[in-house]
């Protein structure tokens, strides 16, 4: 897992590339479009909470459990190189290595535009083809039924539930669903997310 540091990983709709202090504001815009700490089902940071926020991933980063990243729109015109959202390598298990995708969040404007779907592919495709991991992982709210088709879309399968696992930020109890891709199933995963990123070209 030697590989495993702070990486810009670039596609043909969104370049993550390693958070940084200096995000902050561009991602406070990100979060004000869809006011997306509204949703009840989420965890993302409120405009005042954002360098919070950034601190806390990059202190994880600092202990070796997180690498986070800032998502950017790649594609020419007007908007390209605006910042869009977050997302993480969470989790890390360096001896086996495994790796959980998490902590992700999309400006609204940037939802259903197939960068999530590239975001996701540029992430699997580092995690099982440079890193080596045998496994990747993904975790979401049972009631984020949002969030489970579109991790059902990427080809992962459903390994259980983590019942009464973990607070929400309203302080109640979740249901946690776990769900993973093995590395023998990427080759198959690869095709099919190539094949529905081509559909967005």
């Amino acid at each position: 897992m030697s590989a495993l540091q702070p990486v810009t990983l670039r596609g043909t709709r969104v370049v993550l590339e390693p958070l940084a202090p200096e995000h902050h504001d561009a991602l406070v815009a990100a979060a004000r479009d869809g006011e997306l700490w509204k949703l009840w089902y989420t965890s993302v940071p409120t405009p005042e909470g954002m360098r919070r926020e950034i601190d806390r991933r990059l202190a994880l980063q600092d202990a070796g459990s997180m690498l986070p990243f800032t998502a950017r729109l790649a594609a020419d015109g007007g908007t390209a190189g605006r910042v869009i959202g977050m997302t993480t390598y969470m989790n890390i298990d360096r001896e086996t290595p495994r790796v959980e995708i998490g902590s992700t969040w999309n400006a609204a404007s940037a939802q259903r535009t197939g960068t999530n779907t590239e975001s996701k592919y540029l992430l699997l495709r580092h995690a099982f083809e440079v890193l080596g991991c045998p496994a990747v992982e993904f975790r979401t709210h049972w009631l984020n039924h949002q969030s489970r088709e579109a991790i059902t879309r990427l080809g992962a399968k459903q390994d259980g539930v983590l019942r009464s696992h973990t607070r929400a930020a309203n302080g109640e109890l979740r249901d946690t669903v776990v769900y993973s891709i093995l590395a023998h199933e990427w080759p198959m995963v690869r095709d099919h997310l190539l094949h529905r990123m081509s559909r967005h070209s």
